[in-house]
């Protein structure tokens, strides 16, 4: 996924607008969906009415397109409830209505439109709301908090003519905002939304920089936010670390469910953590297992300092042995006898490549 601004160089590599997730067209962010049919003509297939227009913080509509000639990427002014908006077409054609089924959005439902081009004036007002967004919300933050409400107030959002503006909050708890809307309605001389966002969804619209030294995939690429166990850093030997283990959120990161599956394939053939194997020698326990070179370490209940090296195969064969009920001889017998490790240089001492100094003989 790419604007128009990312085109390629003499070389053929792309030059990239160097925005780093904050592009001026709103293309290259998280909601953005890639127009592969976008070189595909037919003149025979009437396009499709609907188009998709993206506002602030990844916040998507769909209107209908009776007469305007529009691409991607184009400046668009919208109907609402009361008064008009202003956001950038991101989708058009057949794939909007992939997109539409896919929200469960039907195509008859009674949908708003586009109402044309804005023009250079209301551009400019459009762009000085959203200058006085940040302003904003440190005067809402300071009103709520006198309220003594228990919430985060984390965005503003300016509808394009300034007859609206939307609040996005997040708190732990219901919260009973009447009065801090009666507040804000007075404060600010227009109408008011609250909307109610959580700490997953917050962290996506402020973005910033994981641990892994990449931007955060909630705020670039990821909108599926599934839930995280901490049962999925256990099966990944993962140390129960919170401070390693939450994201910037909060919460434990997305990115710990991204190879959980293929663990829980490889542990499949595992027996059970607390299987014991009883041998001549004692009870033996396991200390450690390395799931994808299906190796187990085992040590003797009354020698846990002394770890024997096993395959799979071998403990499932000492297993069947206690099921049985014989005793294994030893963790010795079954464990890996790793042949001793060839020497990589000869016996020639490592200085052999040095200049040797001449001995002066006494004459």
């Amino acid at each position: 996924m790419s604007c128009n601004s990312c085109k390629s160089g003499s070389s053929g590599l792309p030059r990239g607008c160097n925005n780093n997730g904050n592009c001026s067209s709103g293309s290259c962010g998280t909601f953005t969906v890639f127009d592969w049919l976008s070189d595909i003509s037919n003149s025979k297939i009437n396009p499709f009415k609907i188009v998709e227009v993206r506002f602030k913080n990844g916040r998507k509509g769909y209107y209908r397109n009776n007469e305007l000639n529009v691409s991607i990427g184009d400046t668009i002014m919208t109907e609402s409830e009361k008064g008009y908006d202003i956001g950038a077409v991101t989708l058009t054609g057949e794939l909007v209505r992939i997109q539409l089924k896919k929200k469960g959005i039907n195509i008859d439902d009674e949908l708003f439109s586009l109402k044309r081009f804005p023009n250079e004036k209301e551009i400019s007002k459009w762009q000085e709301l959203m200058r006085k967004e940040s302003e904003i919300q440190v005067r809402a933050r300071i009103i709520a908090i006198d309220l003594g409400l228990k919430m985060k107030i984390s965005d503003v959002e300016f509808q394009a003519d300034g007859s609206k503006v939307i609040f996005y909050y997040t708190a732990d708890q219901r919260v009973d905002f009447r009065e801090l809307i009666k507040k804000y309605a007075a404060e600010f001389k227009t109408r008011i939304e609250m909307k109610q966002v959580g700490l997953r969804q917050e962290a996506s619209r402020l973005g910033g920089i994981g641990s892994c030294g990449r931007e955060l995939c909630c705020s670039t690429w990821l909108n599926d936010f599934r839930k995280v166990n901490t049962s999925a850093a256990r099966y990944q030997k993962l140390s129960i670390n919170p401070q390693k283990l939450a994201g910037q959120c909060g919460k434990l990161k997305c990115c710990l469910n991204y190879e959980l599956d293929i663990y829980l394939d490889a542990l499949k053939d595992f027996p059970k953590k607390d299987i014991k194997i009883k041998t001549t020698k004692g009870i033996a326990i396991l200390q450690k297992t390395d799931i994808f070179k299906k190796i187990v370490w085992y040590s003797y209940k009354n020698n846990f300092m002394d770890w024997h090296e096993i395959d799979l195969k071998s403990l499932n064969k000492m297993i069947e042995i206690n099921k049985s009920g014989k005793e294994v001889s030893s963790l010795e017998d079954f464990s890996i006898h790793k042949e001793e490790v060839k020497k990589l240089i000869s016996e020639d001492s490592i200085t052999r490549f040095d200049k040797k100094k001449k001995r002066k003989y006494a004459i």
